[in-house]
């Protein structure tokens, strides 16, 4: 099918719209884990949609702030002693991104295996919905966005929710539930009775229903009631001297101080890390399987950081739960990711008030749907049929990532492909072609070995030489072989020598 802007409008509009309503509390949510000004994030969700929207080459990724540089923003903060200061590190590591995207690291995103990948989508799928359970039954002690398994009072992903059923909020959990009949019903159901189903997304529905609910809820026409940290906290300008005041330049006087730097170095080699990964497991989602030039979105990040530094927002990175949301709704180009900068832009000056009418709980319903479509229980089977070099790393990753964070998982999963990947050099590394008997009663004993064989096979030929019985004939066969290590040549130089005492013939084929 070719895409074509206008027609392609009618899905993209619909699906950035959704997008706008996820990201806006994860852009919150993640600046107040990051201990930085709340509009900071909302900058950050703007210029990854905006800017990084029309410099990347990612047709449906969408960046924005990302929880997994929570942790060092807050750090850093603190380190350096002001905001400011913190600023101008984003900006050097935008820098720094544009010269790895000029010097071609994107290529890197092409090294993690389709398992891993895949685990990824999976485990990314199971941690939305564990984290957001929570939030769908009105408990919302824990900051939106927030990917760590182990959070700062002591407890866990799994205690967080044990703790979710202790305090429940009836307001909340009678939300979700509608929301969520709503939402399966739109998409099983209504969507295919008409069009006006398929442009008003079911989520778009979801929210203003929530928003109704709030309101019902204060004027007390219904006995429930939900509490500040239970809707969206979007900070209110009420004038443009107000709005202009969120935005906060770099302190350009710590460009002397070296701390800056090495920070900056940091977090753009995290935010590159964690845009090509996600990269990698948004083109798979792609219902085109279209391809992103990852050297183009390393710079499009650089440019965005560059510019959201300077501005005052967090570092942006390509991040999985908001580009997830948009495929899962039906976005085809990146113009959706385009428009939900525009929404957030627009919202932040509009609309703010009406926003904080939002309850967590019908953001959260949204996105149990989108983790339900990342870890199908299809998927398991699909990798499972696979074999287990593919079920392995693929089940390490998911479990990895909910029990750590996102790029320990993807390490963990990435170490068991390479594992398998050497015991496969390890098996493979020559084989016995044939046994046959030469005219004066020997036995002879054919060794071929493979393409390229290196001291991971060392043990492997040992083995094998040293089964040869006395009174025999070997040929070593390296005439498929293009790369012979050192180790094993001189494991074939040694056993040449000491053949000799169990009266072994020795003759090498192409070996030199």
């Amino acid at each position: 099918m070719k895409l074509n802007v206008l027609n392609d409008l009618k899905t993209d509009f619909p699906a950035s719209i959704v997008v706008f309503f996820v990201a806006l509390p994860l852009c919150l949510g993640i600046a107040l884990a990051s201990g930085a000004p709340l509009f900071s994030g909302v900058i950050a969700g703007i210029v990854g949609g905006i800017v990084v929207g029309i410099a990347s080459g990612s047709p449906l990724g969408v960046s924005g702030p990302a929880a997994g540089l929570a942790v060092i923003v807050l750090t850093a903060i603190g380190s350096l002693g002001s905001f400011e200061s913190f600023l101008l590190a984003v900006v050097l590591a935008g820098v720094f991104q544009l010269i790895l995207g000029f010097m071609k690291a994107g290529v890197i995103a092409y090294f993690f295996p389709s398992s891993v990948i895949k685990g990824m989508l999976s485990g990314i799928g199971l941690l939305i919905i564990l984290k957001q359970i929570p939030h769908a039954l009105g408990y919302d002690f824990e900051f939106e966005g927030n990917d760590a398994f182990l959070l700062p009072d002591g407890s866990n992903t799994f205690t967080e929710i044990m703790s979710a059923f202790d305090f429940l909020t009836p307001g909340a959990v009678l939300i979700s539930l509608i929301s969520l009949a709503m939402l399966i019903l739109w998409e099983k159901v209504l969507s295919k009775k008409h069009k006006i189903f398929q442009i008003i997304q079911g989520p778009v529905a979801v929210v203003l229903f929530g928003m109704v609910m709030f309101n019902l809820f204060q004027s007390g026409i219904l006995p429930f009631t939900l509490d500040a940290n239970q809707v969206v906290s979007l900070p209110v300008a009420n004038s443009l001297t107000d709005f202009i005041s969120f935005f906060t330049m770099p302190d350009f006087s710590q460009l002397s101080n070296i701390e800056i730097y090495q920070l900056a170095f940091v977090m753009a080699i995290v935010a590159s890390l964690e845009t090509l990964l996600c990269v990698e497991a948004t083109d798979k989602l792609d219902p085109y399987k279209r391809v992103t030039p990852t050297n183009r979105e390393l710079k499009a990040q650089g440019i965005g950081n560059i510019l959201s530094g300077l501005i005052g927002g967090l570092p942006v990175t390509q991040v999985i739960v908001r580009s997830s949301a948009n495929i899962a709704f039906g976005a085809r180009t990146k113009q959706s990711a385009i428009l939900h900068g525009v929404f957030l832009l627009i919202s932040a000056i509009t609309i703010a008030k009406y926003l904080n009418m939002i309850p967590l709980a019908s953001l959260a319903t949204i996105l149990l749907i989108v983790g339900y479509k990342l870890a199908k229980p299809a998927l398991f089977v699909q990798m499972y049929k696979l074999g287990w070099e593919q079920f392995v790393p693929f089940v390490v990753t998911i479990v990895a990532i909910i029990l750590t964070d996102l790029l320990k998982g993807i390490t963990a999963g990435l170490l068991v492909g390479i594992f398998y990947t050497l015991y496969h050099r390890y098996q493979h590394s020559h084989y016995i072609k044939e046994i046959v008997t030469a005219d004066d009663g020997k036995a002879v004993y054919q060794i071929v070995l493979s393409e390229q064989v290196s001291f991971f096979n060392k043990a492997d030929i040992i083995q094998s030489l040293e089964n040869i019985p006395a009174n025999a004939k070997v040929i070593i066969d390296c005439t498929q072989t293009k790369v012979i290590e050192h180790d094993i040549r001189e494991v074939i130089d040694n056993y040449q020598m000491h053949a000799q005492l169990k009266d072994i013939e020795v003759e090498l084929l192409n070996y030199h």
